[in-house]
């Protein structure tokens, strides 16, 4: 199912799907838990358009989930330089990787102990975007 990264900066799996599929899928199972997408950095385009090089189809996803979001920051309003909750999409020989920040390893720059809980919950459900991925 998941695994964590290299660097252990988060979790995620790889997809037997095309690139595109992937990024609906993706948007599509993480609205399921209530996150929603502020962001999408197209990175293959920004490559080609600032630096003439042609890279492997990838997007960084900025996910939100605004109550849990709104609770970090009456805890840390500093915690906005940690928000949201980033998830690549990239192509693979393989297929598509997916991959998941950990909130928990993110949250855990700041002595905050309020944050831990918001954290914890929050990587639970990334965990279970993962899992529905992989089903």
């Amino acid at each position: 199912m998941t695994i964590p990264t290299s660097d252990q900066i988060g979790f995620g799996l790889t997809l037997t799907t095309d690139f595109d599929s992937a990024i609906t899928r993706v948007t599509d199972a993480l609205k399921a838990e209530g996150f929603g997408v502020l962001t999408t950095i197209d990175v293959r385009a920004t490559m080609r358009a600032k630096l003439d090089i042609d890279f492997r189809p990838y997007t960084i996803l900025g996910a939100c989930n605004p109550p849990l979001a709104h609770r970090a920051l009456v805890a840390a309003p500093a915690v906005g330089l940690l928000l949201p909750c980033n998830v690549i999409v990239r192509a693979v020989d393989d297929g598509t990787r997916v991959e998941f920040v950990d909130p928990l390893m993110m949250m855990g720059v700041m002595q905050v102990p309020e944050l831990q809980p918001i954290a914890a919950e929050a990587r639970a459900k990334l965990e279970r975007v993962a899992k529905a991925l992989a089903n």
